[in-house]
């Protein structure tokens, strides 16, 4: 798998990216016809989501140089917005009422702004894995600060959803919220276990097709279930 990897890199990231683009699409016309936020919470996520990939899969084409560089900017700055959404997705699935729903908006306003400023504040520096040219965060220059909203981002986020989850299949009967999240744990978790650290952004990669296909399932059973 390791050797798969390091030869078709920059094929899978612009495999995802379509693979996004695809659900973001679908996500976008499923808004369109229910008017249900959990649609266009989702094409927020894919948005973002396709854009990581595609920067990814641009970067030896684009080669170091101030495109890349701006590039990469935007992709930790939508990284920072969007994630954060992975809360609220979790108020709608759970049918929150408004006090409640209110109050997790509140704190992701507070989590985006924080993303936001994490992804202006880290510090890039050029890395070359699998075929992929990327610039990824220098820990060690990136304020402490910094440092902490992302794993915030990384698993403040995710265990809501694998929690949610277990929730909406207890009372919902679908375990395709906790699919979403807990695959999306497993495969952050995958590269770290294996020994892969450096490989760990593209493993990483795949949970997140899983996240965006088992967000989009849900949504979809969601909304037929209300009509």
């Amino acid at each position: 798998m390791r050797e798969f990897l390091l030869n078709n890199g920059p094929v899978l990231a612009w495999a995802i990216a379509a693979f996004h683009a695809l659900i973001l699409a679908l996500s976008l016309l499923g808004y369109r016809r229910s008017k249900k936020p959990l649609f266009l919470l989702l094409s927020l996520l894919c948005f973002g989501l396709c854009y990581d990939a595609l920067i990814q899969a641009l970067g030896a084409s684009l080669g170091e140089g101030s495109a890349l560089t701006g590039l990469s900017r935007f992709r930790y700055v939508f990284h920072g917005a969007l994630i954060p959404l992975l809360f609220p997705i979790c108020a709608y699935a759970l049918d929150f009422k408004k006090p409640w729903k209110l109050a997790v908006w509140a704190l992701t306003v507070v989590v985006i702004a924080l993303g936001i400023a994490e992804g202006f504040a880290t510090v890039m520096v050029p890395e070359r894995t699998a075929g992929i040219l990327r610039l990824a965060s220098n820990k060690d220059a990136t304020p402490g600060w910094a440092t902490g909203v992302s794993y915030l981002l990384a698993f403040g986020t995710i265990i809501p959803v694998i929690l949610a989850g277990i929730a909406v299949w207890i009372k919902q009967k679908t375990p395709l919220l906790l699919l979403a999240g807990l695959l999306m744990f497993v495969f952050a978790a995958l590269g770290p276990a294996t020994g892969n650290l450096d490989l760990n952004f593209l493993i990483t990669m795949f949970g997140e097709v899983f996240l965006a296909l088992f967000f989009l399932l849900y949504a979809r059973r969601k909304a037929k279930k209300s009509e």
